[in-house]
């Protein structure tokens, strides 16, 4: 069983950072791509980031692109996500997730709970 547990959210102003961690227990994190995915209030869930097992190959959604940075280290078992020049838009709970190098939901086995990251003035 795999357990992922996020931290590092909170409350910023726009144009502020954030960073997002996810730890992860079990030993199956290092073999499996993690991704990064956020809901806002009244929408459904959507991408955000992903990176492969060892960490040379990433992807992002076109609305992060250039302010947000997803790595991992696989000898702490955790992922993370830098996020710079934040927007109000980027209000949401943010979740990682462990499965396939894949933008899509259904790709991911395990969840984690969430974190909540706001950016209002």
């Amino acid at each position: 069983q795999v357990q992922l547990v996020e931290s590092g959210g909170g409350l910023v102003q726009p144009g502020g950072s954030l960073r997002l961690s996810c730890a992860a227990s079990g030993s199956i994190f290092s073999i499996n791509a993690m991704g990064w995915y956020r809901q806002a209030p009244g929408k459904e869930r959507e991408f955000v980031a992903v990176i492969n097992w060892s960490g040379d190959r990433t992807d992002y959604a076109d609305s992060v692109k250039g302010r947000f940075t997803i790595s991992r280290v696989n000898a702490k078992n955790t992922l993370y996500l830098q996020m710079n020049s934040l927007k109000p838009e980027d209000t949401a709970v943010y979740y990682c997730a462990l499965g396939g190098f894949s933008t899509r939901q259904n790709d991911y086995l395990y969840w984690g709970q969430g974190t909540q990251v706001t950016v209002s003035s």
